[in-house]
């Protein structure tokens, strides 16, 4: 019987991997496509999938559309090609006139070649800045007036703010931003209670509510030990080996004292209480500045004990915002994968197509929103993959322009069968190396 709900969440790892990976794959192949016939560059096939062909239509330019069985990539197929990495199809390029040619990826111009190929990863990454910064205009940012918003969800005996109240000071600190909050409360010593002094309804009211900085879960990790363990966004953990706990700092320091050995934590939850026991995991976190540090995680972030007041954001601000954290994927992965080369991370941080699928269905359990922003981190990790100068990648087709800009010719079609077949080689041993970690790595 145990199967049954096995087999239901595979399927819902699945579906959700799917959907996810089926997204990022049209922009990407849609991004080839649409500069192609911008440049003059015909289209014969655009693909979503591969193997056996369930759907297709021809549009009225003679582009076939097609959705395949396999539904683990896609591809764009132009004139010329002799298979969907863009090999040259040498008798077929022969066989055209000068007007056919042109139309060809092979004897269109460098730059037209050039834009198409840059193409599929550029648009990747406008997709995860359109996500970001839709995500950030439909949620909105805090305002910087330490005003509540929505006041947490609690257990009976512990006490919130009301809505609409503004913060001015707790504990007799003084606090005039959001900010503040933060930093007033980090200096405290964990209690159950502290003393606010809020203005509400235009008077300066005296209240006793709980510490700021509760440990409630405000967001749990995929792939994480609290999501294995099955915490959920909104839990309030209560005690740690029988201790209670009233900061998320507390929480902090005890998985950070923990070293990995399991934790009994009591958890409140819409009422129940409950008993879940688990272990942290040795993570390696990205830092600002480009870094890593090591620490002992179970993959929560915590928040106040109310959800500020927020304000709407701009298309400009937000299109901003969604650039920097697009910037921020790509220099946090690139700085991964030298701290994985170089041995200062473990290389159990490369996850192959197991591991980004049980991260899709783990983001997709979690509500809409974080399945969005998955995607719009994975579309951003793709594009970037993309850009790797690797033959068969586009990134290594961009390299075999560039030396043709410069050497005034293209490398000669033997040169191109070698590095597409040392490209795929290695490709393929990144993947069988990602799949070995996804199936060994703890």
């Amino acid at each position: 019987m145990e199967f049954i709900p096995d087999f239901g969440g595979f399927a819902f790892t699945l579906i959700a991997f799917i959907a996810a990976l089926s997204i990022i794959v049209a922009i990407h192949e849609y991004g080839h496509y649409i500069v192609g016939r911008w440049s003059g560059i015909h289209a014969e096939v655009f693909s979503l999938g591969f193997g056996p062909v369930l759907f297709s239509r021809v549009d009225r330019r003679g582009t076939k559309w097609q959705v395949a069985a396999l539904p683990f990539g896609g591809y764009v197929k132009f004139l010329g090609d002799s298979d969907a990495a863009s090999g040259k199809n040498a008798a077929a390029i022969d066989a055209l006139d000068v007007d056919e040619r042109r139309r060809s990826m092979h004897g269109a111009p460098l730059w037209a070649r050039a834009a198409t190929v840059a193409a599929g990863p550029v648009f990747n990454f406008i997709l995860s800045i359109a996500i970001f910064a839709s995500v950030l205009m439909i949620a909105g940012r805090p305002v910087e007036a330490p005003i509540v918003g929505t006041p947490a969800a609690l257990p009976a005996e512990m006490v919130t703010l009301d809505e609409g109240d503004r913060i001015l000071s707790i504990e007799g600190e003084p606090v005039e931003t959001l900010a503040d909050v933060y930093t007033v409360a980090r200096a405290l010593e964990p209690t159950p209670t502290v003393d606010y002094i809020v203005e509400r309804g235009g008077d300066e009211v005296a209240v006793t509510a709980s510490f700021p900085l509760l440990p409630i879960v405000q967001s749990v990790t995929p792939q994480s030990a609290a999501i294995a363990a099955g915490i959920e966004e909104g839990d309030v953990i209560q005690a740690i080996d029988g201790v209670a706990v009233h900061a998320f700092s507390q929480l902090r320091e005890a998985v950070d004292a923990s070293a990995g050995d399991p934790l009994d934590l009591t958890v409140w939850r819409a009422g129940d209480t409950l008993d879940i026991t688990l272990s942290p995991r040795r993570t390696d976190l990205p830092l600002v500045d480009g870094g890593f540090e090591t620490r002992w995680l179970i993959g929560i972030a915590g928040g106040l004990i109310f959800d500020p007041v927020t304000e709407r954001v701009g298309p400009g601000s937000a299109l901003m915002a969604g650039a920097e954290q697009t910037i921020f994927v790509i220099r946090s992965s690139l700085s991964g994968l030298w701290h994985m080369i170089t041995g200062a991370i473990s290389s159990c941080n490369l996850q192959g197509p197991i591991g980004i699928a049980e991260t899709s269905g783990a983001a997709a359990s979690q509500g809409l929103d974080d399945f969005i922003w998955f995607i719009a981190v994975l579309s951003t990790a793709v594009g970037l993959l993309n850009l790797f100068p690797i033959p068969v990648l586009d990134g290594g087709h961009l390299v075999f322009h560039a030396y043709e800009a410069v050497a005034g010719k293209p490398p000669s079609d033997k040169a191109l069968r070698i590095f597409m077949t040392a490209g795929l080689t290695l490709l393929l041993s990144l993947m069988l190396f990602a799949l070995t970690n996804d199936l060994f790595c703890p």
